[in-house]
């Protein structure tokens, strides 16, 4: 009986604690393209991603993975239209309500043509994009197609995973099996998959960013911004410090710093979208929702150069939201 392929890396990754080691971008890549091909079985990817998230993946494997996935996505958006800014949305709500969701659309209504993608629903008792921007009156793209006319509408597109590289989607729902998350979650947040200029992306725990910047210095990439967002999602915390790094073109950042405005806040535990369409309409006041939603325009303001530095992307990103069409939602 012939060795299966695929044997190799999972051997690789879980050989003894001497003869074990992580995996070369170039092997990474070709294991990645072997799982998106449909030619893994499954007893060897669950072996293989709960080994990785063991000894934790490095940058270089992370590249190696962003390699042969980035190919399926230049593939699935060939003829999409420029988007200025990746948003990533891959958390899901626990706690607070979905503040980031105003913050794109603030930003759309300036001109600012945002992608937002994510994947199926993997981990219970949390609320995910795709079930709350309907609530806004806003659409979910069921194609790439559908998304390109959505962003022409809109100003703004969400579009799920399974429609520009799908074998992800379901890599993603493996939480429910494996009782962990994978370096598949890492992953997804990194794709950039309508190649925009400017990549903003939220980690649960700040260990990742090193990760995710090290991968993306690997690849190339000359504007990422990287931040511990509310829940994981892209959500400044108006009531908690936040450090931003990535990289600002070309070159690795550091020290950039968003001061708390306000005490620590308790959250609703309910998250919903109807109390955003309030806000939104001044139909009621929010400090900690309008301030997360000023903060978070502002970190993209200042990414995307329509600011000289943080404080003046917080004044101006202020006067957007005092001027925002309030019928609009």
């Amino acid at each position: 009986m012939t060795e299966h392929a695929f044997a190799e890396y999972v051997r690789t990754l879980g050989r003894g604690k001497r003869a074990r080691r992580s995996l070369s971008r170039e092997e990474a890549r070709d294991a990645m393209e072997m799982i998106l091909d449909g030619k893994v079985e499954e007893v060897q990817l669950g072996a293989f991603l709960m080994l990785l998230r063991v000894k934790e993946e490095t940058p270089e494997e992370l590249a190696g993975f962003l390699d042969a996935c980035r190919k399926r996505c230049d593939d699935s958006l060939a003829d999409f239209p420029a988007v200025q800014l990746d948003w990533p949305s891959y958390a899901g709500k626990k706690k607070h309500h979905p503040w980031y969701l105003l913050a794109t659309v603030l930003l759309a209504d300036q001109g600012i043509r945002t992608l937002l993608h994510g994947g199926p629903a993997h981990t219970p008792n949390r609320v995910y994009t795709d079930e709350l921007l309907p609530a806004l009156g806003l659409k979910v793209a069921s194609s790439v197609d559908q998304a390109a006319e959505h962003l022409e509408e809109q100003g703004l597109a969400y579009l799920p995973i399974e429609q520009f590289c799908a074998p992800l989607s379901y890599l993603l729902t493996l939480r429910f099996y494996l009782g962990l998350r994978s370096p598949i979650n890492t992953l997804a947040r990194s794709l950039n998959p309508a190649r925009a200029p400017l990549s903003m992306q939220s980690v649960f725990h700040p260990a990742y960013i090193a990760l995710h910047q090290g991968a993306a210095e690997l690849c190339g990439d000359r504007d990422l911004l990287l931040f511990k967002g509310e829940g994981g999602e892209l959500e400044i915390r108006p009531d908690a410090r936040t450090s931003i790094t990535g990289i600002r073109h070309g070159e690795a950042l550091e020290g950039a710093v968003l001061d708390n405005l306000m005490p620590r806040h308790a959250p609703p535990g309910s998250p919903n979208a109807e109390a955003l369409k309030q806000v939104w309409r001044g139909e009621t006041k929010d400090e900690y929702g309008e301030n997360a939603v000023i903060q978070t325009v502002a970190v993209a303001l200042w990414g995307l150069d329509r600011a000289e530095n943080l404080e003046d992307a917080q004044t101006r990103a202020a006067e957007l939201w005092a001027s925002r069409d309030r019928s609009r939602l």
